[in-house]
C-alpha cells in the first residue's frame, strides 16, 4: 500500500516535495495531520508545529511510524519559532479557532490573535528568512469565510482580516524566491466543523495537487460560487492596495 501511494505521488508529480522541510502549523488538527501523511507520502522531511502537550504520532499505511519532528508553541510565542523556521522550505499556516456563535470581548480577542493576527506574524517572521536565493513558500489557510457566510461571525470577520492583511503584505514579501500560496478551503469534517462535507484526506491530496500546478491560489470545495468569487476578490483587493497604498 505506501508503494502504491508512492507510487500515486510520482504519478502526479509530487516529487516536487521530495527532501524539502515542510512545517505545519495546526498539526495535530484533522487537516494538520492529513497534510502531515500526504508530505510524508510525497518524500518530505516534517515537521509539526502544535500547542498540544500530547505526542503526535502518525502511521503510514503500511503500520511504519511517520518521521517528524515536533515542535510546542503558542499563539503570541511567534518569535521563538525564528530557529526553526530558518531551517524550513515551506512553512504551512493551518491553526484557527470558531468561537461559533460567541461575540464576548473575550470571544472578539481569541478569535482575531488566533485566526488574523498570528498568522500575519508568522508570515512576516518567516519573510525575513528569504535571502533571495533559497526558495522558499508559505501556505496560509484563509478559508472561504473570507467571502461567505459560515454562520459565526467571529470566524467570518477574524478570517477576513487575515486574508486582508495576507493581500497587503504579498504586495511586498513576495518574490521570486518567496512564493506566497493562499488556501481557500470549503467545509471540511474536523473538530471546529464535524459536519463539514469534505474528508480531511480529500482536502490535503487537492492542496497538494493544486500546489504542484503551480497555483498561488488553491480552492478546494463543493460550493461552485467560491471558484468565480474568491479570484475576482483577491483580484479587485489587490488591484485596490496597490493603488491606495505605499511601502513607505
Amino acid at each position: 500500500m505506501a508503494q502504491a501511494e508512492a507510487i500515486a505521488h510520482r504519478c502526479m508529480g509530487l516529487t516536487r516535495f521530495q527532501g524539502r522541510t515542510v512545517a505545519i502549523t495546526g498539526a495535530s488538527g484533522s487537516l494538520g495531520r492529513a497534510l502531515l501523511l500526504q508530505l510524508d507520502a510525497a518524500g518530505a522531511q516534517l515537521i509539526a508545529l502544535t500547542s498540544s502537550d500530547q505526542p503526535l504520532r502518525l502511521e503510514r499505511s503500511n503500520g511504519d511510524p511517520v518521521p517528524l519532528e515536533q515542535v510546542r508553541w503558542s499563539v503570541g510565542q511567534e518569535q521563538a519559532l525564528s530557529g526553526v523556521l530558518a531551517r524550513v522550505d515551506i512553512l504551512l499556516i493551518n491553526h484557527g479557532v470558531n468561537c461559533h456563535g460567541e461575540r464576548s470581548p473575550d470571544a472578539i480577542e481569541r478569535s482575531l490573535e488566533v485566526n488574523a493576527l498570528s498568522s500575519w506574524r508568522l508570515l512576516e517572521l518567516f519573510a525575513q528568512q528569504d535571502d533571495g536565493k533559497t526558495p522558499r513558500e508559505i501556505w496560509i489557510n484563509t478559508s472561504e469565510a473570507e467571502i461567505q457566510a459560515a454562520l459565526s461571525p467571529l470566524y467570518e470577520i477574524s478570517k477576513r482580516l487575515q486574508g486582508q492583511l495576507l493581500s497587503l503584505r504579498s504586495l511586498d514579501l513576495a518574490s521570486e524566491t518567496f512564493r506566497i500560496r493562499r488556501l481557500v478551503l470549503g467545509p471540511f469534517r474536523s473538530a471546529l466543523n464535524p459536519i463539514g462535507l469534505m474528508s480531511a484526506d480529500f482536502v490535503a491530496r487537492e492542496i497538494l495537487r493544486q500546489a504542484h500546478w503551480g497555483l498561488g491560489l488553491v480552492i478546494v470545495t463543493p460550493n461552485p460560487l467560491t471558484y468565480l468569487l474568491m479570484p475576482l476578490a483577491t483580484l479587485s483587493r489587490w488591484a485596490y492596495f496597490r493603488v491606495v497604498s505605499s511601502r513607505s
